[in-house]
């Protein structure tokens, strides 16, 4: 699914307390906000797709028909539930560590972020609804990357580098997790019992590179923190080549003494 796949006016305004007039009646049991953590406890646990208005409604012991009268429906939850956990991953004011650091700790938040929340990788952001967690944690990730030079759309495009590359590597880690919760055996476990069927069937001579290398990275490449490790490497990659264009922009500035 995607964000702003139902009504973004209406999602706009709850996630910003546009209220309708007070409604008559008895005081509502729940807050949105109430409404909004229990579907994210549901789907933290069993995914996106297992989120349903009617499962909700019983979970909080209501109606379908009264839970309406909180959100519009499920795709304006789902908007409401991605701004609410955007605010976990509002990082600090940058450190004197220098925006390496900074643009680090960025990525490893938002990489805790996925991990906490798996279903977010299910819910498409290409046309994001605004809200202001989600621009709380853009403006902090920002922050990560200012007085360097840049312009404003290589900020931006900067911080969606960083943002993208978390998307893709911790798919890795989520799989693994997903892999152990469902067959009960963790990654090492699975591999000490398929090696040796493996081993009889592999023939080196056939694939000398993969052998080669294989042999090299031995149980390495299926322990638990292999996602962790690829993470951190890629990352550590990736900002040597965001290091280039700082150093493109002080030339472009004259900054490093050279003239222009």
């Amino acid at each position: 699914m995607y964000g702003g796949g139902g009504d973004p006016k209406r999602s706009m305004e709850l996630l910003w307390g546009v209220s309708d007039k007070p409604r008559r009646g008895p005081k509502p049991r729940f807050t949105v906000d109430d409404v909004v953590a229990a579907a994210i406890e549901i789907a933290d646990a069993d995914g996106i797709d297992a989120l349903t208005m009617r499962g909700l409604a019983s979970t909080l012991g209501l109606t379908a028909m009264s839970l309406y009268g909180y959100v519009p429906g499920k795709a304006e939850l789902v908007d409401l539930m991605v701004d609410r956990v955007h605010a976990e991953a509002v990082t600090p004011a940058p450190t004197d560590s220098g925006w390496r650091a900074d643009l680090a700790a960025v990525a490893r938040r938002t990489w805790e972020l996925y991990l906490r929340h798996p279903w977010l990788l299910q819910v498409a952001t290409t046309r994001p609804v605004l809200g202001p967690n989600v621009i709380a944690k853009y403006d902090a990730d920002l922050a990560a990357v200012t007085d360097l030079g840049l312009t404003a759309v290589e900020m931006d495009l900067v911080i969606t580098l960083v943002t993208n590359y978390v998307h893709g590597a911790v798919r890795a880690a989520v799989e693994v997790r997903r892999a152990s919760r469902e067959t009960g055996k963790d990654n090492p476990q699975w591999w000490n019992e398929y090696e040796p069927l493996f081993t009889a069937l592999f023939d080196g001579s056939r694939y000398p590179v993969a052998a080669k290398v294989g042999e090299a990275l031995g149980p390495e490449h299926y322990s638990p923190d292999a996602p962790e490790r690829a993470f951190e490497f890629g990352l550590a990659r990736l900002l040597d080549g965001v290091a280039v264009l700082v150093e493109n922009a002080a030339r472009r500035e004259g900054r490093d003494g050279t003239s222009l």
